[in-house]
């Protein structure tokens, strides 16, 4: 299969492409060239911004992609660029979308005013009521904080009659290579073993994590699979955890004897309360990936873990011994 990848040289992207490369597949990349891909020399790369995407149409004409895979369509823009440039091109589009189009995201951000949707979120839950979800967060890209929306997105790729689109939405993504992190703050706690602090609603917050080998060979699934075409799918974990038992499995794995000291969450020290509203949960229900494609993890939880305990290690000590930190 012939398959065009934008985008797909980050964190999770350079996997995917990994993945489909020991497939056998021929793989085309349009990147900026501004992450080392030395181990995707196999690949055929384009190299261009996103905004360059609709100047390429004769470049990717000439590939002639069987499917696209755009790891990173952020606006509705950016999604008519790639309807308008693909279209007639290629059989079908699978694009990333986000856990953050359902409704209860908004909810935990303290916008709006319904109640919480119940969890585990399936692929019909309500979504969004509201547009642009982080215009107000600070210490993000302008331009992005402006246009970024997934719904926005999805809409324009899913009303395409003659260019059928594949939707995945992702949960939390981990694993070594994470550049939010997402469990340092418990981690270094635990290295030094000290307690972790919870307001109680908190400690009972359930969202969908995925581990980021796991969450590439899911798209990777999917763009190869043409069951999937027309379809929306959430990817992430087969059950979610709340938050404090998550904790307590990385404890368990790195021989933690603190403890989560749970509080009410109105009696939550001030350095750790947050504007949150911890009932609107993020879970996802994967179950319709797993049974329309066949899908089951190939790395286990635990060895998840593991692995990015490894990694968390690593980089800590590697930030403690270099002279030019701090």
């Amino acid at each position: 299969m012939k398959i065009l990848a934008v985008g797909a040289t980050g964190f999770v992207g350079s996997r995917v492409t990994r993945q489909l490369l020991a497939q056998g597949h021929q793989v085309a990349l349009f990147h900026r060239g501004s992450t080392p891909a030395d181990d995707l020399a196999s690949a055929l790369h384009f190299y261009g911004t996103r905004h360059q995407l609709p100047t390429f149409k004769a470049e990717f004409e000439r590939f002639a992609p069987d499917v696209v895979l755009d790891i990173i369509p952020y606006t509705e823009a950016q999604a008519q660029d790639v309807v308008q440039v693909f279209s007639g091109c290629t059989r079908r589009i699978v694009a990333i979308s986000s856990g953050d189009v359902y409704r209860n995201y908004e909810g935990l951000q303290g916008q709006g005013s319904h109640r919480p949707d119940p969890v585990p979120l399936a692929e019909d839950a309500p979504l969004r009521e509201t547009r642009y979800p982080y215009r107000e967060v600070e210490g993000l890209d302008a331009e992005f904080k402006q246009t970024y929306d997934k719904i926005l997105v999805e809409l324009v790729l899913t009303s395409q009659p003659n260019l059928p689109a594949t939707v995945l939405r992702l949960p939390a993504v981990y694993g070594p290579g994470d550049r939010q992190h997402r469990f340092r703050a418990y981690l270094e706690r635990m290295f030094d073993q000290q307690p972790i602090f919870l307001g109680e609603s908190q400690a009972r917050w359930r969202f969908s994590h995925g581990y980021v080998d796991n969450i590439a060979a899911a798209i990777a699934l999917a763009v190869t699979d043409d069951r999937a075409a027309g379809r929306v799918y959430n990817l992430g974990e087969p059950e979610t955890p709340t938050l404090v038992e998550r904790i307590q499995r990385l404890g368990n794995l790195v021989n933690w004897t603190g403890e989560a000291v749970i509080f009410p969450q109105d009696q939550l020290p001030s350095p750790l309360q947050t504007n949150l509203q911890w009932q609107y949960h993020l879970a996802i229900d994967t179950t319709r990936f797993r049974a329309e494609l066949g899908y089951s993890e190939a790395i286990a939880e635990a060895d998840a873990l593991e692995q990015t305990i490894a990694w968390e290690r690593e980089s800590l000590s590697a930030a403690n011994t270099d002279p030019g930190q701090g």
